[in-house]
């Protein structure tokens, strides 16, 4: 294949504009630009964009873009772009491509999907093997994080929420520390979020708004924030239930309310990067979702569940882009968005049920509009999965599997009845909120079990935390205690 000059030139330029767009995740704080005659920006700017030939920057004061070509900078900030580009490239190296943890909220990308491999396909009767339990956590609906061979967990001792941090081998203690005081919430007491791990910190959210970041070896408190005293957030009746998300160098959050609906914050030391006023009329208030972060026509974003709808909010700025209402209800939205080719699907439970739009631009006007919802899929607090096209999950009795394309219902089970979904290895696994776990192949076909068990040593508590699948181990949180069961095929 042979290419002109001017074809290879202008692929070098598209190339090096996409890489070094890419370092403006790095940037993420305002500062003082200057240009090579030594005048200085008379407010704070923020990288929002980088190409080969130019920076646009962002006021700190009215959120104006400015555009500065890259020749007219001075040497000090074309040294800061330099570091910035270094920075980019070294965390591409260190960060692991692939992993069997799950670090975070419905794991390592944030879907419910483990990328664990070679488990078991078939149960034995009675369920896979019991390999360690765990007590002493306290209350709460925390869904463990595992990395780097530490579980995470939030649980309560007295009269406040603690983080613990398990040795994933055995399940004894390494270290715990405070996030906060206990939340009542609601009438179900005790956290109901998952930390997120990232490098040498672990962050979390209380149930009354404390965020922290710890470092991971031994829990010594790095930074704090409170999502109501510091930002007048608003939570709903069951308080706050969020699982931070950690995007570049940025911490992504919704303390809900007027002032700051979702905010970012530099994830190093709790600065604010940026705040975004949603303008819904009503239902701006935090509700039990946790974000996502995603790619929608060509541009980076966050995807919030708020108490009167879902949102997209542009990554680098905080600008509130579309909204799709239709899956809210007035009482509790709780299950995270998943997102594929410029579509949203939400869904919530309370007679409501889950709708897909596509995404679409027009210069600087975003709409949201509705491919199909589907009433039969009220999915209360157990999440669903899409895998090759179908999504799985739960409503109130019943698991479905749904055509992503066209809303079409392939087939639905009672399975374990209601509960929540997570996938590995071709197969979902199904934790019923009262009793049985099943594990069910991933396919449209049919609905095809390949085993179920009951919880030993279950409390009276619904069992609302989701399992999580990490290495060749499945992990049930169940209150006080924690349970961790061999998936390994046996030789």
């Amino acid at each position: 294949m042979r290419c002109s000059c001017q074809t290879v030139v202008q692929l070098v330029v598209f190339l090096s504009t996409v890489f070094l767009a890419s370092l403006v995740g790095q940037a993420d704080e305002f500062r003082h630009w200057t240009t090579k005659n030594g005048v200085r920006s008379d407010v704070p700017l923020m990288l929002v964009e980088k190409t080969s030939v130019a920076v646009k920057l962002k006021r700190e004061d009215n959120g104006k873009m400015i555009t500065l070509p890259l020749s007219q900078l001075s040497t000090a900030d074309r040294l800061y772009l330099k570091q910035l580009e270094e920075t980019t490239l070294a965390a591409d190296k260190s960060t692991p491509k692939e992993t069997t943890d799950w670090p975070q909220w419905r794991g390592p990308d944030r879907d419910g999907k483990s990328r664990a491999t070679g488990l078991l396909t078939q149960w034995p009767e009675g369920g896979p093997e019991l390999e360690w339990t765990a007590q002493g956590l306290g209350e709460g609906y925390s869904t463990p994080a595992v990395a780097n061979g530490k579980i995470y967990v939030l649980g309560t001792r007295g009269s406040e929420e603690i983080l613990v941090a398990l040795n994933a081998s055995n399940g004894e203690l390494v270290w715990d520390a405070s996030v906060g005081r206990l939340s009542e919430g609601g009438g179900y007491p005790g956290p109901r979020g998952a930390a997120t791990i990232d490098g040498d910190f672990v962050y979390a959210i209380g149930g009354e708004g404390t965020l922290v970041c710890l470092k991971v070896d031994d829990g010594t408190p790095v930074w704090s924030k409170n999502l109501q005293s510091d930002f007048g957030g608003r939570p709903g009746h069951w308080r706050y239930s969020e699982s931070p998300l950690i995007d570049g160098n940025k911490l992504i959050c919704t303390p809900g309310g007027p002032q700051n609906t979702v905010v970012a914050l530099n994830k190093l030391d709790g600065r604010l990067v940026w705040r975004s006023v949603v303008p819904m009329q009503e239902g701006i208030d935090a509700a039990y979702a946790s974000p996502i972060a995603t790619v929608l026509q060509k541009t980076r974003q966050y995807v919030v569940f708020l108490s009167g709808g879902v949102v997209g909010i542009e990554a680098n700025t905080g600008t509130p882009l579309w909204s799709y209402t239709s899956p809210a209800n007035g009482t509790a939205n709780c299950s995270t968005p998943v997102a594929m080719d410029n579509s949203v699907f939400a869904a919530s439970g309370y007679g409501t049920g889950g709708g897909r739009v596509t995404i679409a631009r027009r210069g600087n006007a975003w709409t949201a509009n509705e491919d199909y919802f589907v009433r039969k899929f009220e999915n209360h607090h157990g999440g669903f999965v899409l895998h090759e096209g179908y999504l799985y999950g739960t409503n109130d009795s019943l698991l479905l599997c749904v055509d992503w394309k066209t809303g079409q219902i392939m087939w639905q089970d009672r399975c374990v009845g209601k509960g929540s979904t997570s996938f590995a290895d071709g197969h979902l696994y199904v934790r019923s909120e009262g009793d049985d776990v099943a594990l069910v192949e991933a396919t449209p076909e049919a609905y095809r079990e390949k085993g179920r068990f009951s919880q030993p040593n279950r409390s009276d508590k619904q069992a609302w935390p989701h399992p999580v699948i990490a290495g060749e181990h499945l992990y049930l949180h169940d209150q006080d205690r924690l349970l961790c069961f061999s998936l390994k095929r046996s030789n």
